[in-house]
C-alpha cells in the first residue's frame, strides 16, 4: 500500500496554512511542518514554551541549544521574533490567539474527540502538558498522525479508548494515507494517497466517511 512519507505529510499539511496565521506545532510530527511552509508565506510559528516567529530547523552544526521548541528541538527564528515569558505563552493558548495548533494523537473519534497524551503504559508521559489547553483554545485544531497504529489497528476510531485530550475539538486529520475533514458527518476525505481507493480508506477508517464533492 502506497503511504505518504513523514516529510510529505508535513508538506501537505503546510499546503493549507493560510497568510497571515498564528500557528502552534505541537511535539512529534507537527514540528516537520516548519520545514516545508513556503518561504514567501507569512505564518507565525507559536511554541508553547515561549516562542513566537520559529523557522525551520537550523542547517547540521548550526544548532543553537538555547532556542528550542516546546519538544526540545533545536530552532531558527525568523525576523521580529521574540521570546516570553512560559504563562505568557499560555495566555495566547487559552485566549484564543492561535488560528490553528497541529497536534499528534494515539486516537481521534469520529466526532472530534481527541486522545494524544497516554495510553496506559508504564513509562508513558505522566501528564497531559498543554496539549489540552492547545486542543480546547486555538480556532481549529488539526492532528498529524499514522493512519494505523504498529499492530495494524485504525487510529481514527467510533470512539477513544485512551483518556480524552479534548471532545469533539479536531477540525482535520492528515494522515500518511488520506487527509480528512471532521467537520461534516459523515467526515469528508478531501485528499488521499495515490493507488489509494475509497473503499480501502472506509475499511482503515473507524468512522463513516464521504468523498469529497
Amino acid at each position: 500500500m502506497n503511504r505518504w512519507t513523514r516529510d510529505q505529510m508535513a508538506a501537505r499539511v503546510a499546503q493549507d496554512i493560510a497568510e497571515g496565521m498564528v500557528v502552534n506545532l505541537g511535539i512529534g510530527l507537527p514540528t516537520r511542518v516548519a520545514n516545508h511552509l513556503p518561504p514567501d508565506r507569512e505564518v507565525l510559528l507559536h511554541s508553547e514554551n515561549g516562542v513566537l516567529g520559529m523557522g525551520p530547523a537550523p542547517p547540521a552544526g548550526q544548532e543553537d541549544y538555547d532556542l528550542i521548541n516546546a519538544g526540545k528541538q533545536p530552532v531558527t527564528l525568523q525576523a521580529g521574533g521574540s521570546f516570553f515569558h512560559h504563562a505568557d505563552s499560555f495566555a495566547m493558548m487559552r485566549g484564543g490567539h492561535l488560528d490553528i495548533c497541529v497536534l499528534g494523537a494515539f486516537q481521534v473519534a469520529g466526532n472530534g474527540d481527541l486522545a494524544n497524551w497516554h495510553t496506559g503504559e508504564p513509562d508513558a508521559i505522566p501528564a497531559v502538558g498543554g496539549a489540552m489547553d492547545l486542543a480546547t483554545g486555538a480556532r481549529q485544531t488539526w492532528v498529524m498522525m499514522e493512519h494505523l497504529s504498529k499492530s495494524g489497528e485504525s487510529k481514527l476510531v467510533a470512539q477513544c479508548s485512551y483518556p480524552l485530550t479534548g471532545l469533539a475539538c479536531v477540525k482535520r486529520i492528515y494522515t500518511d494515507l488520506a487527509v480528512i475533514d471532521l467537520s461534516t458527518q459523515p467526515a469528508t476525505v478531501l485528499d488521499r494517497v495515490g493507488g489509494l481507493g475509497f473503499a480501502e480508506l472506509q475499511r482503515l477508517t473507524g468512522f463513516a466517511l464521504q468523498p469529497a464533492r
